[in-house]
């Protein structure tokens, strides 16, 4: 049906608009105009976005469903539910399914299933290798063809340096995207925390610094090398920030995303041996913390994204080395997000930037913007409104979450996907 968003600050950072305006969607579901109707138009349905703010729906660059495979921790239904309840409305999934997405058909099976829920999209990135096992290619070209977004290894390292090299040679004569998780096999060593003063504390055993960094300079060579564009995913390190910010300057096609639970939470909030705060990479020192923040303030780092990865409670149960990795992130991605504004680091249009036109623009989707002819994907909320996070009330399947008990601002009010309404708070 067509619709009309009334008296809603429309913020679009992709095409620099904030004004206070109205938006009208054609029954097709496409934004048709903002500001004035166009001639003729009539809604049969309108939204009073009075004090709230609409913006594109936002894209989260990593998020598993857990579907195929693991379907007893969560599932696309319930995932995708609880994306566009976080005005979520398009979801990158990395390939580490169950089979691995190294086929044409398994990208299609993904997205088909997607589709008939009518919920948030979901692009999947697909397997750099097959079986993701580092040593022989995939075929890139059809995985790209079949719809997905980019390539990567997930998180299996590719621990042969040609193998790394030849991949990213075919993506780039194809011109697709790598997408690069940072980590050296050998000096992660089985570790679950950052190698620092509360990892020795807890005796528990760290994963360095030089863990992720010396991976970044390995993959840096390469990607100068080949030419390959490529993004780094969930970067934990200021050092390793350092020196993504330094191939940026010298002109290297390289961009960078970070969890919005490492821009908020240090290895201090693991106190005595906290489960939730079990992920990987690991929370790292105060120090990095900071570097990631100020990475994203000047923007080295471009994207924040919620590295989603929900789980059963018993998951969690296990002790601290044994309980497995992982936030269930995507209904706290926005107000961690806003929460950056409030903390003064950032501005409103930044923030949003992050979540929408920045990471469309990495996995080369037209979405996150609010062009008249897009789609209608669109998140409208009260920035001013004011909630606390109990976990056993999230929407997603997965409960597991270090940010049970906080306070947050800013609530998402309703959630359109292809100008449908699939999403509206009750009152």
């Amino acid at each position: 049906m067509s619709l009309r968003i009334t008296n809603g600050r429309i913020i679009d950072p992709a095409n620099d608009l904030d004004q206070k305006a109205d938006l009208f969607i054609d029954d097709e579901g496409f934004i048709v105009g903002i500001g004035k109707a166009p001639k003729n138009f009539a809604a049969e349905l309108t939204i009073d976005a009075s004090d709230l703010i609409v913006c594109p729906g936002l894209v989260d660059l990593q998020a598993r469903v857990r579907e195929p495979g693991l379907e007893y921790k969560a599932t696309i239904e319930s995932e995708t539910l609880a994306a566009v309840s976080a005005g979520i409305t398009t979801l990158v999934t990395p390939p580490d399914t169950t089979p691995v997405i190294d086929t044409p058909a398994m990208a299609q099976m993904i997205q088909q299933r997607a589709w008939r829920f009518g919920l948030a999209f979901i692009h999947p990135l697909g397997a750099m290798t097959r079986d993701l096992e580092g040593k022989q290619l995939s075929d890139m070209e059809s995985l790209d063809e079949a719809g997905c977004v980019g390539v990567t290894n997930a998180l299996n390292p590719i621990k042969d340096t040609l193998v790394l090299r030849r991949a990213m040679e075919y993506a780039a004569s194809f011109d697709i995207t790598v997408f690069l998780r940072a980590q050296d096999p050998w000096l992660n060593g089985g570790g679950c925390v950052h190698e620092g003063e509360v990892g020795t504390r807890l005796g528990l055993p760290g994963i360095p610094e030089a863990a992720e960094t010396v991976a970044v300079a390995r993959d840096l060579a390469l990607i100068e090398q080949t030419g390959v564009r490529a993004h780094f995913c969930q970067l934990s390190t200021a050092r390793a920030v350092a020196m993504i910010a330094e191939a940026q300057e010298r002109g290297l096609p390289v961009t960078a995303d970070v969890t919005a639970h490492h821009l908020h939470l240090s290895e201090h909030d693991i106190g005595y041996f906290n489960s939730q705060c079990h992920v990987i990479p690991p929370l790292r020192s105060e120090r990095d913390r900071d570097g990631l923040r100020k990475a994203l303030k000047d923007g080295v780092i471009s994207v924040v994204c919620s590295d989603h990865q929900p789980h059963e409670s018993d998951a969690k149960l296990a002790p601290f080395i044994e309980s497995e990795p992982g936030v269930s992130g995507l209904e706290t991605l926005l107000p961690l997000t806003l929460r950056l504004v409030d903390d003064g680091l950032i501005d409103l249009t930044q923030a949003i930037a992050a979540l929408t036109s920045e990471p469309a623009d990495i996995i080369g989707v037209d979405t996150g913007n609010l062009a008249i002819g897009s789609t209608a994907d669109i998140c409208i909320f009260d920035p001013e409104a004011r909630w606390k996070l109990d976990t056993s009330n999230m929407i997603s399947r997965g409960h597991n979450s270090p940010f049970g008990g906080w306070e947050f601002k800013g609530k998402v009010t309703h959630t359109l996907v292809g100008g449908v309404l699939v999403y509206e708070a009750e009152d």
